[in-house]
């Protein structure tokens, strides 16, 4: 049963703190989900941090999570490819499914499952080598030599990246030579070469300035379609301008999940409207 369906057949009515259930209005249309979140929750020891989300993200389309800071819109994302198992005193409840299989399954190839899902951090990260090894390094460990194929990756990937045109000749130099704009699309860039199926990106322009943050906005409208993008961000505008849905959370609680333009214009709930009206947050 998908999220939407679960949430449907939710009686409206408050928990012992307060809150509804998500209100939930997203339809699948052509595009359905391919990325199913099913009453997941996550602890940090006895502390909860995720309450019950059920969410799904629409195959080649822009989910954007926004909220105030702790509302666990980054411990969402790094859910999706388990980089939380890294941390101790760890553990989750529900469900998380990539094309109906489900991620946290004991059978599950933690790698495998991190090269269908690319990470974009929030402060570019690129490695002490060369901006032709940044491309391939993911191509690397995973076994691949041949100079003919690595060398494809680095342009095709830096051409879906937008950056082929500015670096391809000096490729064999430093990449932290690059401007902190140019070191983001490079991180974007390693993130695709491995042909994954969905990009995370944890506020990947608020380490930027307004051109390289315009020019990553336009990127990732060029790359959806090709990939399932979520992107957490604390910028309205920014949501509002790159997301096709658009997902409000708060305390660790997912409270409206649909369309940008029904959250940012007409919200269902109260909660909602304050938040992204600028009255809290």
């Amino acid at each position: 049963m998908s999220a939407a369906e679960l949430l449907d057949e939710a009686p409206r009515k408050v928990d012992e703190y307060g809150y509804e259930p998500t209100a939930y209005h997203i339809k699948a249309g052509d595009h359905g989900a391919n990325l199913n979140i099913e009453d997941f929750s996550l602890y940090y020891g006895q502390s909860r941090a995720l309450w019950n989300i059920n969410l799904d993200a629409q195959k080649g389309m822009v989910t954007a999570l926004i909220g105030p800071s702790g509302c666990g819109k980054s411990t969402l994302l790094r859910s999706l490819n388990r980089m939380n198992d890294l941390v101790d005193g760890v553990r989750t409840t529900g469900q998380v499914s990539l094309d109906g299989m489900p991620i946290f399954g004991k059978a599950v190839d933690v790698i495998a499952l991190r090269k269908r899902m690319g990470m974009v951090f929030q402060k570019p990260n690129p490695f002490p080598m060369s901006i032709a090894e940044n491309v391939t390094y993911p191509l690397k460990v995973d076994g691949v030599n041949d100079r003919k194929v690595l060398a494809e990756a680095v342009e095709s990937a830096l051409k879906g990246a937008a950056l082929w045109d500015e670096v391809k000749d000096r490729l064999d130099q430093s990449a932290l030579g690059l401007s902190g704009g140019q070191q983001q699309r490079l991180c974007i860039a390693r993130a695709i070469a491995g042909n994954p199926e969905v990009l995370l990106m944890d506020e990947p322009c608020s380490a930027l300035d307004p051109i390289a943050t315009m020019k990553i906005e336009d990127l990732i409208d060029e790359l959806k379609g090709t990939y399932t993008i979520l992107i957490v961000t604390h910028n309205m505008q920014q949501a509002a301008r790159c997301s096709d849905n658009t997902a409000f959370m708060y305390l660790g609680r997912l409270i409206e999940y649909g369309e940008t333009d029904t959250i940012f214009t007409n919200p269902q709930l109260k909660r909602t409207e304050d938040y992204v009206t600028g009255r809290f947050g």
